[in-house]
């Protein structure tokens, strides 16, 4: 059991930084595309080092958080005997499925990152703040599922994080127009 533990351990620590990195490449995808639109010589100088700084961030810390938070998850699931009993739980199967949406969210980053690396600006700044959301909700989903293990009872949460991600999106309408008056 201990054993178990420590890879628990492990896993949990890197889906933090995994996670941590989702949050926080987003902001700077953000970042980028603002300073698209900047004079230069401000716009060249604040892109290389945006570059930089999501390039490191991506390869130095969210893809390697991934694959480790990944290799411990499935040595629990499928070498331990704790494991094989979560495998038979409902609640498990969805949290699987919010798993798989976090790759497929990963890799729109990943396609994002691309086209940010190569100058191509294909997402508006507004966007970015709302795609920044999607990794807040699946994290959301996924503590409630893994605290409650109910394959329902995590609903609430995430009704929860929506309706505050709804106010979150009406204040920031509120001071974009309040600063657009100005």
């Amino acid at each position: 059991m201990e054993y178990y533990n420590y890879l628990k351990s492990l896993h949990l620590i890197f889906v933090i930084t995994w996670f941590a990195g989702l949050f926080y490449i987003v902001r700077l995808f953000v970042y980028q595309i603002e300073a698209a639109d900047k004079p230069s010589p401000e716009k060249e100088i604040l892109q290389k080092q945006y570059k930089i700084m999501t390039y490191r961030l991506w390869y130095i810390i969210t893809w390697p958080s991934a694959v480790l938070a990944s290799i411990f998850a499935f040595w629990m699931l499928f070498f331990t005997d704790m494991g094989q009993a979560w495998l038979q739980m409902p609640w498990m199967h969805v949290k699987l499925g919010f798993v798989l949406a976090l790759y497929l969210y990963h890799g729109k980053c990943q396609q994002i990152f691309n086209q940010l690396q190569n100058d191509q600006v294909n997402y508006s700044t507004n966007f970015m703040r709302l795609w920044n959301e999607g990794a807040t909700i699946i994290l959301f989903a996924v503590v409630f599922l893994v605290i409650l293990k109910s394959a329902v009872n995590w609903i609430y949460g995430v009704a929860g994080i929506f309706a505050f991600s709804i106010l979150i999106m009406l204040g920031f309408k509120f001071y974009k127009r309040i600063r657009e008056r100005r």
